[in-house]
This record gives C-alpha cells, structure tokens and sequence, in this order.
C-alpha cells in the first residue's frame, strides 16, 4: 500500500512538528494568505480531534534530515467528498517545514481550502 522507499505512519515515527513550527511556516510562506490564517475556520480546523475525521492513510519515508510525510486529507464538512493528496517536507535536525503541498485541491497555488 505503500509507495516505493515509503513507510506505513504511526505515532511513533512521525517527525516532531509543534504549533510554533506549523506558524512559522504559515508566516514565512507566500502562498498562506495571513488574514485567512487567523480566521474562524482555521481554528476549528485546529481542535486536537479535527484530524480523526480529516485524515487518511499516511506514509513517510527519511532521507538524512528529511522526513516526508504523504497523506489523504479531507475537509471536516466534506467528508464523503474525494480526499487530497497532500506532501509535507521537514527538516528533522532543524525542525523546519521545508514544504507543505496540496496534489489535488483546486486552491494549489494559494491557501488550502481546508486550511481556511
């Protein structure tokens, strides 16, 4: 089920990434639009159960410092909907997100409409 050189995810190899390190990204990328950030939705999407429903299948694979996580992720209100594919790239040593992307989703080249 998984991709070549990718392994099943679980709780204990995932990469470390706390809410300073995902609002540094948000902050420091282009792509977010800051105003969207701070709106309702992003912090409904926020709740430490949100990902039970929004998240599907996840698999990361290490290459050195890197860590890349691939998953399905869905919107909570959506979820009969089609899930999207969805890259995250972290700098392990640093403790950086080097890159957040959405494969699927119509919104791609700006804020993610599940992120809103």
């Amino acid at each position: 089920m998984c991709e070549k050189g990718f392994v099943k995810a679980n709780s204990s190899n995932l990469p470390q990434i706390d809410m300073f390190t995902v609002l540094t990204f948000l902050r420091d990328d282009d792509r977010f639009n800051a105003p969207e950030i701070r709106s309702t939705k992003a912090l409904l999407n926020c709740r430490e159960n949100y990902g039970d429903i929004a998240i599907g299948y996840v698999q990361l694979k290490r290459e050195g410092d890197l860590c890349i996580v691939k998953c399905r992720v869905c919107p909570e209100h959506k979820v009969r909907s089609k899930s999207y594919s969805t890259t995250l790239i972290i700098n392990e040593a640093t403790e950086k997100i080097i890159d957040v992307q959405c494969h699927d989703c119509a919104a791609a080249t700006g804020i993610y409409e599940y992120m809103q």
